[in-house]
């Protein structure tokens, strides 16, 4: 049984028992998973539990109480997860609760600014889901991402920052000269300033079968979904740091994992690189790529992958695959804001604004903040940002820097 006491009765083949997963994954709940396909006890039990019908999913929690086929605002209630703010105006509202956030959100709360942080999933962000920070100034010994996060913010909450969870923004407007957030659920909150802090998202590598599997074989989640597989065999798609090291934390799961690098080497840090190629569980394929992932009654069985060099293709029996080939940034709720994003969705900030020679309006009479975006009293930090280096430690420090800049910005408005 978990520390939470949660269990999720399901069926491989339900979207909705994939959608619960993924809520408590991305919330860092801990949870125990049985399909009633392969437990006729467990099945009976769903039946038994509503009144003769076979509904999933059907979550058991500690308490006792049930929910069956709940929406994701009902399993927020249950779980007591705080998603409305006790009021509609703040100083300064922070959109995403990673490190540059949070950590935005420790620096303006200590300038008595009132802050409010909305996040869709875990605070923490990545880093939350990541197994181990070993770069982090101040950690000799690594700090787990999950403490890491949990750290922040409870730092955050001892300064006062008001905090709301799974709350999906749906856009950011300005109004003379106020700022609009909204929020999921249809509520509207303003601000003097607003900091976007969203992140990004790992891609995919649209192939056949990739969007059939996902919960259900294919995932972007070690640490949420690795426990799965247990004495199996994964396998890892990417050739960068984050597919290295997701692979290392795999094996602690897994019986075998192998790792499919489409170049010739790993772009991965060689420190990354030496501890990988070192373990004897792990198997590297160079050259490789996935064409599709196929499967029988609904679950991933095999990968039809192909030499990138000879186009020789095979079939790899596996019992789950983990895609790590990149980030794509989490800015699509500002599509139609007026804030210039660059061609590949990331935010633009500061001098970049004034590279062609145009102001964006609002700045006739002076250039942008640093981490300025082009409406005057937003600012962008972390991975969602255009010129950011991807990196746990650069997030928290760009969070601290617009922190600073937003401080003289409300200063003068």
């Amino acid at each position: 049984m978990t520390k939470s006491g949660i269990t999720v009765y399901g069926a491989h083949w339900c979207p909705d028992c994939r959608r619960s997963k993924v809520f408590l994954g991305e919330h860092q709940i801990p949870y125990d998973w049985v399909d009633i396909e392969e437990d006729p006890a467990a099945q009976q039990l769903v039946i038994e539990l509503n009144q003769g019908k076979r509904i999933v999913p059907t979550i058991v929690f500690g308490d006792g109480s049930v929910l069956a086929e709940p929406t994701n605002a009902r399993l927020a209630e249950k779980l007591g997860l705080k998603t409305q703010a006790e009021r509609t105006y703040y100083d300064l509202i922070i959109i995403g609760g990673g490190p540059a956030g949070l950590t935005a959100a420790i620096y303006t709360a200590r300038e008595a600014i009132d802050t409010l942080v909305i996040e869709r999933a875990a605070f923490g962000g990545q880093a939350a889901g990541t197994e181990k920070l070993d770069n982090m100034p101040g950690f000799p010994e690594g700090v787990e991402g999950f403490d890491f996060a949990q750290r922040l913010r409870k730092q955050a909450e001892r300064f006062g920052v008001e905090l709301l969870q799974a709350q999906e923004v749906r856009g950011v407007a300005k109004k003379n000269n106020l700022l609009f957030v909204a929020a999921g659920g249809g509520q509207d909150y303003c601000a003097e300033a607003v900091l976007i802090a969203t992140g990004s998202r790992y891609k995919r590598l649209n192939v056949e079968g990739e969007s059939q599997y996902i919960g259900a074989g294919v995932h972007f989640c070690a640490t949420c979904d690795g426990p799965f597989y247990k004495g199996r065999h994964v396998v890892v798609v990417g050739g960068g740091n984050s597919a290295a090291e997701e692979s290392l934390l795999l094996t602690k799961f897994a019986e075998r994992v192998t790792i499919l690098v489409r170049g010739e080497k790993f772009k991965a840090t060689r420190f990354i690189q030496d501890k990988v190629l070192a373990h004897e569980r792990i198997q590297v394929r160079w050259h490789t790529e996935v064409r599709a992932f196929r499967g029988d009654r609904g679950k991933l069985n095999r990968l039809l992958i192909v030499d990138n060099q000879t186009q020789a293709e095979e079939e790899l029996a596996a019992d789950g695959a983990f895609i790590f080939i990149g980030l794509s940034p989490n800015t699509g709720y500002l599509q139609n804001s007026g804030i210039r994003l660059d061609p590949w969705g990331f935010v633009v900030t500061g001098p970049s604004l004034l590279a062609d020679g145009k102001r964006p309006p609002g700045f006739e009479d002076r250039d942008p903040f640093l981490l300025e975006t082009s409406i005057p009293g937003v600012f962008a930090a972390g991975d969602v940002r255009d010129a950011s280096t991807k990196q746990v430690v650069s997030a928290a420090g760009e969070g601290g820097t617009a922190a600073l800049e937003i401080r003289e910005f409300l200063k003068r408005h």
